[in-house]
């Protein structure tokens, strides 16, 4: 069976709407990728700074037309490159993700490892060894290096961690990494599952994290850590499943939100008593630092 790549080029704010655009179309997940300048691979293209893939196969010509339709209508309304689509045989699909990879720092001590790469680790190093596959969640997205800033600084070794939308299980592996002792990482795709577990298995932390499929809703368990990296709109609807997920005093990370859309979700938050205690910003992405406090008629106890 042959692949079929569909990816188009535009900003952060057109990224995430064609990625919640191509979700409708495909099963096996959509990848948002920070563009790199072809002359000079350490910069980025501030003017095209985002690259969304989506991959169809073969037998779906007919979703794939018309996520190129449903993209054109999109385009009316954001700037974005002309729909690309190209054809790959099955054996070469997975090999085409890995030029779009290098060794990644984040933080103080993280590093993302390319399974398919070498790397020295340096004294204080925290490896995460990655081969992202068709799962969100590669590092190269701002969210994701934001979130895994917001984990180093904050974790402090918590028992219980949550990782909602977990993608190829990089926050969850993080989480692990930094001294969490049990983990729970949950994504509604298949796909993601898989890869996730993967990479659980690839960085021998499957004594800690448990792969499963589901979504927040289904759990009723007490995290003293939760990751949430989705879309803004999401975690606005999520927010009382978040607040019956945390432990009192427990910390919700939650990414995926442009910075217009920050205070709606803030504002989110603290109507179920989880207190924003820190905005992290990186272009024109956000991911918020908030803390669960009581809630007594309508207000927190903090």
């Amino acid at each position: 069976m042959n692949w079929l790549e569909l990816s188009v080029q535009t900003d952060a704010e057109g990224a995430e709407a064609a990625a919640a655009l191509l979700n409708e179309f495909v099963e096996n997940g959509v990848a948002i990728e920070q563009t790199l300048i072809p002359e000079d691979e350490q910069a980025f293209d501030p003017t095209r700074a985002f690259t969304v893939r989506a991959f169809f196969s073969s037998a779906q010509r007919e979703q794939l037309q018309r996520a190129q339709e449903h993209l054109w209508h999109l385009a009316q309304l954001r700037a974005m490159s002309t729909p690309c689509v190209r054809e790959l045989p099955e054996e070469d699909w997975a090999e085409a993700w890995k030029k779009h990879y290098t060794i990644l720092h984040i933080g103080k001590h993280l590093v993302i490892k390319p399974s398919w790469l070498e790397y020295a680790p340096q004294p204080g190093d925290v490896v995460i060894e990655l081969d992202p596959g068709m799962a969100f969640g590669t590092g190269l997205h701002p969210t994701t290096r934001l979130c895994m800033s917001a984990l180093e600084e904050y974790q402090r070794d918590a028992p219980r961690v949550l990782d909602v939308g977990t993608g190829s299980g990089i926050l969850a592996i993080t989480a692990a990494k930094l001294g969490a002792r049990e983990i729970l990482a949950l994504d509604t795709d298949i796909v993601a599952v898989e890869t996730a577990t993967r990479n659980v298995a690839l960085n021998r932390v499957e004594h800690i994290v448990r792969v499963a499929r589901g979504s927040l809703d289904e759990t009723c368990n007490q995290f003293d850590v939760i990751c949430i990296n989705i879309l803004a709109d999401v975690i606005v609807e999520l927010a009382p499943a978040l607040a019956r997920a945390t432990n009192r005093d427990g910390l919700v990370i939650a990414s995926g939100v442009l910075d217009y859309q920050a205070d709606d979700v803030v504002d989110a938050l603290a109507t179920v008593g989880i207190q924003t205690i820190e905005r992290k910003q990186e272009d024109d992405w956000i991911a918020l630092v908030a803390k669960r406090c009581e809630v007594s008629n309508g207000k927190s106890d903090d």
